[in-house]
This record gives C-alpha cells, sequence and structure tokens, in this order.
C-alpha cells in the first residue's frame, strides 16, 4: 500500500463548488481507498491505496467527483515519496519567516512546471520564485494578496496547479506520517 495526497483545486472558496470534507472521505473510501484522512476544510486529503499511478488516480478521483457530486474540480495526485521531494526541493523555506506566505503551487506532471515561469517577470523584490524539479514555489514577502505573482499563481496562470501555503504543506506531511504510519 501506498499513501497519497490527493489535492483539489478550488473548493469550497466563496459559494462555487463546495464539498464536504466527510463526502470526499466516503467517495474515496467507496473507490476501494484506506485510511482516508481530510485536512482542513479545502480539499487536501491523504490515503492509502495499492494502486500505483498517481495520474491514474488523479483522472479516477476527479471523474468520481463529477460523477457522485456533480461538482467539475481538477485533482491532483502526489505519493507521500513526490510529497518528501516537493518538501526537499524548497529553497525558499529557510528564508520565508511566515510559512502563509510561501506557495507551494503542485502539479500532476513535472512536464507542466516549464509553463509556470511566466509568472516569473511578475515577481518584484524581495519576492522569490523557483521552479523545482516537482513543484514551483513562490514567497510573497508582503502578503499574497499584495503580490501580482501571487495572484497569478493561484489565478489562470497557473490554471495546471494547485497552490497550498507551507504552513499546510507542513501540515499535510504531518498527517502523512501519522496515516503512513
Amino acid at each position: 500500500m501506498t499513501t497519497y495526497i490527493a489535492l483539489l483545486r478550488g473548493i469550497n472558496v466563496g459559494k462555487a463548488k463546495r464539498i464536504a470534507m466527510a463526502d470526499l472521505r466516503a467517495l474515496l473510501e467507496g473507490l476501494g481507498h484506506t485510511d482516508v484522512a481530510t485536512l482542513l476544510n479545502s480539499g487536501n486529503v491523504v490515503f492509502r491505496s495499492s494502486k500505483k499511478a498517481s495520474a491514474k488516480l488523479a483522472v479516477e478521483i476527479t471523474a468520481a467527483i463529477a460523477a457522485q457530486l456533480k461538482i467539475d474540480v481538477p485533482v491532483i495526485v502526489k505519493s507521500a515519496k513526490d510529497l518528501a521531494t516537493i518538501l526537499d526541493g524548497n529553497a525558499l523555506a529557510e528564508t520565508a519567516d511566515d510559512p502563509s506566505r510561501l506557495l507551494v503551487a503542485f502539479v500532476q506532471e513535472a512536464g507542466a512546471l516549464p509553463a509556470l515561469s511566466a509568472i516569473a517577470p511578475l515577481v518584484v523584490p524581495p519576492e522569490q520564485f523557483l521552479v523545482g524539479r516537482e513543484a514551483a514555489y513562490l514567497h510573497c514577502a508582503r502578503g499574497i494578496l499584495e503580490s501580482k505573482a501571487g495572484e497569478a499563481l493561484v489565478g489562470k496562470a497557473g490554471k495546471a496547479a494547485t497552490t497550498r501555503n507551507w504552513a499546510t504543506v507542513l501540515k499535510l506531511q504531518a498527517l502523512v506520517d501519522k496515516v503512513h504510519g
């Protein structure tokens, strides 16, 4: 059994695309996954599965949400090993003093990361932006709402990605450690 993290893009923000975490847990359990646990109310799910392909899991979960919950939402699935690589690849973590201002952009396939470089011209120092092997990282030193690069990453420029702040990513790792045992 492998531990995975499913990240849903753009749910429970405002009135659109509302999904109860209990419904999301039940949906994943119905797909045969075990040890399903959610974090926060924004579409972060840790689970165990005997299936081995993250991309296939993402397609399966996306389709099940559309069929059962009638919501069209992109889903990105990463293995616990992928998450560890993403954590290790964040060279900005040591200099970002506020983890809520450090964004991690997750993509399903690493080949989608170069497209995120389009936001680089919007980065204004002291902001920092880094495209890593498995994710992109943006430190919005003055706050995400004050950052044109942050707005672009969370918005249309980052459409192939879903973002989480560093504090949430660390909580996800703690949940993975708990579920993974």
